[in-house]
């Protein structure tokens, strides 16, 4: 953060375009839960990057809710935390438009996720699907946010966020003006793998059904998917060594150490020479145990979509109140008439 004297804050986001699964609740949302009495955080419903690719309008707004709903039902706290949808403040888009013209076209060009998403016909592609890491920027820095959970598919975003942050601040003589935004690890459990490929991260884009464990998921269907689940014929290993070579044990062990907190070593302390005949319903069981109230009260609230529209909006005014006099500081800076 180099000479950055300003309040810690957090940012992170997840686009509205799919139902939120067992990955997305270990790897984000359940460590969204534990910064919220640790930072100032700011928890985005990122409709504005899903629409890089095509979203059908209804099934967008009714994500937004689902995904506002599970930032609720896993535990964050509207009151504590800012929670809010990115096109409710408008703040986002016109700092994002500002470092377009900061940020160069060879570090775009860099970006691994575009060419991953785009693939062979990248000229078809939208252009918001290219700029929008100088977007992500934007939702970051508007903020002054200082940390940001990231994954390992995200590190080379925060980067480029920092980048635009300090060539702005080197570029307009307003040193320290943006803090270069510090990573936070997620730690244990922030790559889940698919239950059909354990070399394939868990997601809703899966063709099979069985992939993926979602939130609202209720206890047959995680139980079903956990006894379906691809394994080999060893019995569980007694270290974590014995793993190496076996991705989809690795990952039902790392499963359920993330849902106990255990180490994988001390999960196979206690499996380590029993068959999954025995370790998937100790897993099926634990699952059901931490994810279904998750789920129960994921759904209760998608019953109420007028409450979560009230705490989305609530939590844009709070948003804008922090972004707006940031936007209008770099209007003067950059030299705009205000």
């Amino acid at each position: 953060m180099t000479g950055y004297q300003g309040p810690e804050r957090v940012f992170s986001g997840i686009q509205p375009s799919g139902d939120m699964h067992l990955g997305n609740y270990l790897g984000a949302i359940r460590k969204f839960v534990d910064l919220q009495r640790q930072y100032a955080c700011f928890y985005c419903v990122v409709d504005m990057h899903a629409i890089t690719v095509w979203q059908d309008p209804k099934k967008l707004r009714d994500q937004t809710f689902h995904i506002a709903a599970a930032y609720l039902a896993a535990g964050v706290d509207p009151g504590v935390a800012t929670v809010f949808h990115q096109s409710a403040v408008h703040a986002h888009a016109e700092l994002a438009w500002i470092f377009n013209c900061v940020a160069r076209l060879g570090w775009l060009e860099r970006m691994t996720q575009f060419k991953d998403k785009a693939g062979k016909d990248k000229e078809r592609a939208s252009v918001g699907l290219y700029t929008y890491p100088v977007l992500q920027a934007a939702d970051i820095l508007v903020y002054k946010a200082t940390h940001v959970p990231v994954g390992e598919d995200q590190k080379q975003h925060l980067e480029l966020s920092r980048d635009i942050a300090a060539k702005f601040n080197h570029d307009f003589a307003a040193p320290d003006f943006f803090p270069l935004p510090e990573p936070l690890i997620k730690g244990p459990g922030a790559r889940i793998m698919s239950l059909r490929d354990g070399t394939a991260k868990m997601s809703k884009s899966d063709a099979s059904d069985y992939a993926c464990i979602f939130l609202s998921d209720d206890a047959d269907a995680i139980t079903r998917k956990i006894k379906k689940a691809k394994t080999d014929p060893e019995p569980l290993p007694s270290e974590p060594k014995g793993l190496a070579d076996r991705p989809e044990a690795a990952n039902l062990v790392g499963i359920y150490g993330a849902l106990s907190n255990k180490t994988d070593a001390e999960v196979l302390g206690e499996f380590g020479g029993k068959g999954f005949g025995a370790f998937k319903p100790a897993l099926a069981e634990l699952i059901v145990e931490k994810i279904g109230p998750i789920g129960a009260e994921l759904r209760r609230l998608e019953a109420d979509p007028g409450h979560l529209e009230t705490v989305l909006m609530r939590g844009a005014e709070r948003a804008a109140a922090i972004a707006d006099p940031v936007v209008r500081e770099v209007k003067e800076i950059v030299g705009f008439v205000v």
